[in-house]
């Protein structure tokens, strides 16, 4: 992928006489493309592309919509205990996992399946934990990805110790160095586990990036019931630069993650980025969003989907072809059906395997407490129950 480029603070962008807006956008809704955006830093955002790499984009987007869609509807029809779907969050996932060096280290909550993806994880271990067969399955250090985290702002912590202990192994300062990326939505930082990691981390001067998708509620509260400005601006308080992002546009939300990430890996402390989207549907699939919002608010949003504005550009630039659409909507389809044929036949995992794991070396406790159910799952046997 090529680099987000960082130039001198420049003046804001202006379009028709109207001031710019508080966030960094180098795709409009309608596919325009704008060739450079200052963000709230006065620095310079931009990226320069091929044309495979746009195609690359599109497709990274088409495949993990459709691929959690599919999900989506296995837990429907039973077949995952519950799904946190990411839709209309695709182009801050893609934008900010394709920004990502090799060396760095990603810490997700529950729904960057996109990240996942990005970072070349099978699609199915995220469901294989979402379907009670194990705790996910990929390993953190293979992969650069550690393990999703369902407890509300937890991993800012772990993210933030990780990223302190890259910089004492002298990991930090050059072009080769480890970045820490850190996900989170904007309930979370309601959290005290985050605000605690925003002071380390600032004091520490850790490596770290941390990634906020502002979707616009955390479950049924919206974003209001959370802050009284705009999230991004917290970073001032802990004295560490913040700044908001479209993220619905996967082009700017590259950008302003590499420089960040750039950064952070040459030893130049923390970042905050509030990603500005939409979770167009429900939290998870226990939620009905249609207690809590309007119709008008998702039909709104939905003319800033992000992989609408990336075709109505690759098409104005004429970068693809309906034969190129086409390839993909059936590679989509292809992967879903495969998708959902390996979650049908995965087996049952059996009870005494929860044990397996707990410690590394055993232990006498978890032995026993193994034995007692292994007694408990024996009385059945024979019986008609």
């Amino acid at each position: 992928m090529a680099k987000g480029d960082r130039g001198a603070p420049a003046r804001g962008r202006e379009v028709a006489g109207e001031p710019a807006p508080d966030f960094v956008q180098l795709l409009t809704p309608d596919g325009e493309r704008i060739d450079k955006s200052v963000g709230a830093d006065g620095v310079e955002y931009t990226v320069d592309f091929t044309d495979e790499e746009y195609r690359g984009l599109y497709r990274d987007l088409v495949m993990i919509r459709r691929l959690d869609a599919e999900a989506t509807a296995l837990q429907r029809q039973g077949e995952l205990g519950i799904w946190a779907s990411l839709l209309g969050q695709e182009a801050a996932q893609v934008g900010s996992g394709r920004a990502l060096r090799e060396q760095d280290m990603a810490f997700p909550t529950y729904r960057e399946h996109g990240v996942l993806y990005c970072r070349g994880i099978d699609p199915i271990m995220p469901l294989s934990l979402f379907r009670g067969v194990d705790q996910g399955a990929w390993d953190p250090l293979e992969f650069k990805v550690n393990m999703y985290t369902i407890v509300i702002g937890a991993q800012t912590l772990h993210a933030t110790g990780y990223a302190m202990g890259i910089a004492k192994d002298g990991k930090v300062g050059g072009d080769d160095g480890e970045a820490v990326i850190c996900y989170f939505g904007d309930g979370a930082t309601s959290q005290g586990d985050v605000n605690e990691a925003f002071i380390w981390a600032s004091v520490f001067h850790a490596p770290i990036v941390f990634f906020c998708q502002n979707n616009q509620y955390a479950i049924s509260e919206p974003i209001e019931k959370q802050t009284r400005i705009p999230l991004y601006r917290r970073a001032d308080g802990f004295g560490f630069p913040g700044l908001r992002v479209d993220g619905n546009d996967v082009l700017a939300t590259y950008a302003v993650t590499r420089t960040a990430l750039d950064n952070a890996r040459h030893g130049q402390g923390p970042t905050l980025i509030e990603a500005y989207t939409y979770r167009m549907g429900a939290h998870t699939t226990t939620d009905d969003p249609t207690r809590y919002r309007v119709a008008s608010e998702v039909e709104e949003w939905q003319a800033k989907d992000p992989i609408t504005r990336v075709r109505a550009f690759v098409e104005k630039q004429q970068i693809a072809d309906a034969a190129f659409f086409a390839e993909v909507d059936e590679q989509a389809k292809q992967e879903a059906l495969h998708l959902r044929e390996r979650v049908l036949s995965m087996p049952d995992p059996q009870p005494l395997t929860m044990f397996d794991h707990v410690y590394p070396h055993g232990s006498p406790v978890v032995d026993a407490q193994r034995e007692r159910l292994a007694e408990y799952l024996d009385s059945f046997e024979g019986s008609a129950h």
